[in-house]
């Protein structure tokens, strides 16, 4: 499914992803006006989406009562210094904080599985891979 992404007033952005729209905007302290979420925002929802629909998804395939997921994010900029297991080791990097709630009567064992198999969802994966954008121009 193909994305668009039309500039609108300001830093508003009008966001198409197949028959869905949404907008994105800055907060009013960056020069927006705060009528949707930052795009970092998106980000975080996109791998949280993902995180959720992986785990109901490995729940239901090994019969686990798994009756719901919660996936609270927060991204922030860090020093990469501040970052014992990163690669990087000069400037600033991007760190996201995902803290899973998972309902249901589950045990320890399967809980902590869960938690190995969030790591294993698409846009986890995608976010922690090289990727490489490719970007030309088009004429209208």
């Amino acid at each position: 499914m193909d994305v668009l992404v039309r500039s609108g007033e300001g830093m508003q952005q009008d966001v198409e992803i197949g028959r869905f729209q949404i907008k994105s905007d800055e907060p009013f302290d960056k020069g927006g006006t705060g009528t949707g979420p930052d795009p970092y925002d998106l980000l975080s929802a996109a791998l949280g989406a993902c995180t959720s629909m992986t785990l109901r998804s490995y729940a239901r395939t090994k019969g686990w009562p798994l009756q719901s997921v919660e996936v609270r994010l927060h991204h922030e900029k860090i020093y990469a210094i501040d970052c014992a297991e990163c690669e990087t080791r000069e400037g600033r990097i991007d760190k996201i904080v995902r803290e899973i709630t998972l309902e249901g009567p589950l045990d320890a064992a399967q809980q902590q599985r869960l938690l190995e198999i969030a790591d294993k969802c698409p846009v986890h994966r995608t976010l922690q891979s090289e990727v490489h954008v490719v970007t030309r121009l088009s004429t209208p």
